[in-house]
């Protein structure tokens, strides 16, 4: 008997069935729940999909709609399509071929997918990157970010850093982690992405503070402290295997004091025990650019490279997943 896919738009009325897949599937983090993706509704037109087999939910696809165009949702760092654990290659190839049929049959004459960096899976999921191949997508942009494996990390060796280190030491700097976001924002990291880039947070204080009281135990705050002064922080998001920094602030106090090696030195050790600590990329321009003084930042506390790709693909070139199978 042929299995039956079948795709549906999501609805709000789905919120349940959709957040309970995500939290068991085996490439997806809390990004990806309807209340962390639904808090910027009104900037984006979803168009989320979720795909049954045989009327089983077997893969979503968090996504909005531009034109022509269906985006792995534009409002979240990585996207892709979110598999079940037990999802065998065959059912991911029917899956993803199902997709793009679809996709073309409704008019939309390309996907665009930015995968959801291989530090974040919970099980090997690598099977979307060989169908990418046999649809000859086109890789638009290529991100790459510094994460240390806490599995076999490198030690810290840079003169540089361990002096930080050990300026925050003799400066008697203080590292609090805090559920209050507003000192860290309004104190720290808008005035600094205002002086220097003249750009606001992707965050507004507003709204970090709503995802913190939604996902408590996946966003938490590192503040540095000179006495009772702020001079330094980190936002964390946390997932299942990896401790990514969100924002990165120092004001000039902190700079002086060695406050962002003393706060990465101390986040290091105190989220060990993931399997990752990612530092986030350091490139510019649609990843054409480099910044050459942040990498070095990130690669002295042994963080290394993993890429972050994105993809184009002709939803007419389902046919090429056609008889792949010898």
């Amino acid at each position: 008997m042929e299995d039956i896919y079948e795709i549906k738009k999501y609805q709000p009325s789905q919120k349940l069935l959709w957040d309970s897949f995500v939290k068991e599937a085996k490439n997806a983090t809390f990004l990806f729940q309807r209340d962390f993706m639904d808090y910027h509704s009104d900037r984006f037109t979803d168009h989320s999909l979720l795909i049954y087999k045989n009327e089983k939910l077997v893969a979503v696809l968090p996504a909005n709609i531009s034109g022509s165009e269906l985006h792995s949702h534009q409002g979240l760092s990585y996207g892709g399509l979110i598999l079940c654990k037990k999802a065998p290659f065959e059912e991911t190839l029917q899956v993803f071929k199902n997709l793009l049929n679809f996709l073309k049959d409704a008019g939309i004459e390309v996907l665009k997918l930015k995968l959801l960096p291989k530090i974040y899976h919970q099980l090997p999921s690598d099977e979307i990157d060989y169908l990418l191949f046999l649809v000859i997508a086109s890789l638009t942009r290529r991100d790459f970010t510094s994460c240390v494996f806490n599995e076999n990390p490198l030690k810290i060796a840079s003169s540089n850093r361990l002096r930080g280190i050990k300026k925050g030491v003799k400066n008697e700097l203080k590292v609090s982690e805090e559920v209050n976001f507003k000192p860290f924002w309004s104190k720290v990291l808008e005035p600094n992405l205002k002086q220097i880039h003249n750009q606001k947070p992707v965050h507004s204080l507003e709204e970090i503070e709503l995802l913190q009281s939604r996902f408590p135990k996946h966003i938490k705050q590192f503040n540095v402290y000179k006495n009772e002064e702020i001079v330094a922080g980190a936002t964390i998001f946390e997932t299942v295997t990896v401790a990514h920094a969100q924002y990165i602030s120092a004001n000039e106090m902190g700079r002086q004091m060695g406050g962002l090696d003393f706060l990465f030195n101390y986040l290091l050790k105190h989220f060990s025990e993931k399997k990752y600590f990612d530092f986030g990329i350091s490139n510019e321009a649609q990843g054409m650019k480099v910044n050459k003084g942040l990498l070095h930042w990130k690669e002295s506390f042994g963080g290394r490279s993993i890429v972050h790709d994105f993809y184009e693909i002709k939803t007419e070139n389902h046919k090429l997943l056609n008889d792949i199978f010898i």
